[in-house]
């Protein structure tokens, strides 16, 4: 009987590149089974153990991820710093019989050793996936194509702007994004309403296939995103329309919601102190109101944090961009939220 080969890798995998990728795929199209160990890099990336963890574990389900919370953080050739890895390592591999261990990096020889197994080193001289993890952390946006779709999406920045009909959230969001060079998401169900509206209505069925819509393309557009991905709507106002219109909600439309509460990094509920925009297709300002008491009620009952935007556009743009300067996805987020209230305040009367 043959004896099982099995494979070993590791890495902080800040972020996770195709380099990685290789190393990971060549593994599994030679061995019987394949472990990924991943650090914690706290003194590299904001980026948490978890997600990290996650993009390898959705893109290769049959790995088995072993997170390092408390690896060390010391790389380099000193035999001290060679044993401190080393100890780590068969500590945490335990009695997993490795049979080779793969890596492009010169520690592949030391650690190899150390666990009793081959060195299969792969691409060491970066010929094949000429990247690093260092120039990904600098300038994610220049060097995607080295990401994958599913690792890009998370180190952007996705904020949501809300509000009633007519509270100025295509436009600040059209204008944040040619401010920041980037992408914006229009609202899908406007153009889905055009096409298909019979007196002014859509059926229940119809605000699922918009929340279905406005989410595939909102996925599409964060891969094309440079830093932040602004998006004008979600499903939660698909939502309040389906309450408002048929008096209930679809169980599908209601899931879409509820992923929404979750989904964007940073929300903005635009105020209704603009002046009203009368067209065809919206119902009045005593509407508009009304619709905007129940949008904030509705965050509030989810405990959706929000910003309120309020004031011309120029006085919009600036309490965003000032948000942002301030803003680390990856960072906690409740904690710092009078802190960064009072930092727009304070920016916008200087």
């Amino acid at each position: 009987m043959t004896a099982q080969k099995i494979g070993f890798t590791l890495g902080k995998y800040a972020p996770f590149h195709k380099g990685h990728q290789l190393v990971i795929e060549t593994a599994l199209s030679e061995m019987d089974h394949v472990i990924v160990m991943i650090y914690n890099a706290l003194e590299t990336t904001n980026c948490p153990l978890s997600i990290r963890s996650k993009w390898i574990r959705d893109l290769y389900p049959s790995v088995e991820v072993l997170e390092a919370p408390d690896g060390p953080t010391l790389v380099g050739h000193t035999p001290e710093i060679k044993k401190l890895n080393e100890d780590y390592i068969l500590r945490r591999i335990g009695r997993r019989g490795v049979t080779h261990f793969y890596s492009s990096e010169f520690y592949g020889e030391h650690v190899s050793k150390a666990l009793g197994s081959i060195n299969r080193l792969v691409d060491p001289d970066r010929t094949t996936i000429p990247v690093s993890g260092t120039l990904l952390r600098q300038e994610p946006y220049a060097y995607r194509t080295f990401l994958h779709p599913r690792v890009y999406r998370d180190l952007v920045t996705n904020v949501v702007f809300l509000g009633a009909p007519s509270t100025g959230k295509t436009t600040v969001a059209r204008v944040l994004a040619e401010t920041f060079k980037t992408v914006w998401m229009p609202e899908y169900a406007r153009e889905y309403w055009e096409h298909h509206q019979v007196n002014r209505r859509l059926s229940p069925e119809q605000l699922v296939e918009i929340a279905e819509g406005h989410l595939d393309r909102e996925e599409k557009l964060l891969y094309d995103a440079n830093r932040y991905l602004f998006t004008d709507t979600n499903a939660i106002t698909t939502y309040m329309f389906a309450q408002y219109y048929h008096g209930a909600v679809l169980p599908k439309l209601k899931e879409y919601t509820d992923q929404s509460a979750s989904r964007y990094d940073l929300v903005f509920l635009c105020g209704a102190d603009i002046p009203y925009e009368s067209t065809w297709d919206r119902s009045g300002d005593v509407n508009r109101k009304q619709f905007q008491k129940q949008i904030e009620v509705d965050l509030g009952k989810r405990k959706v944090q929000f910003f309120m935007l309020s004031g011309n556009l120029e006085e919009r743009v600036q309490i965003v961009s000032s948000v942002l300067a301030h803003f680390d996805k990856y960072k906690a987020f409740d904690v710092r939220m009078d802190e960064w209230r009072d930092k727009v305040l304070c920016d916008r009367t200087q």
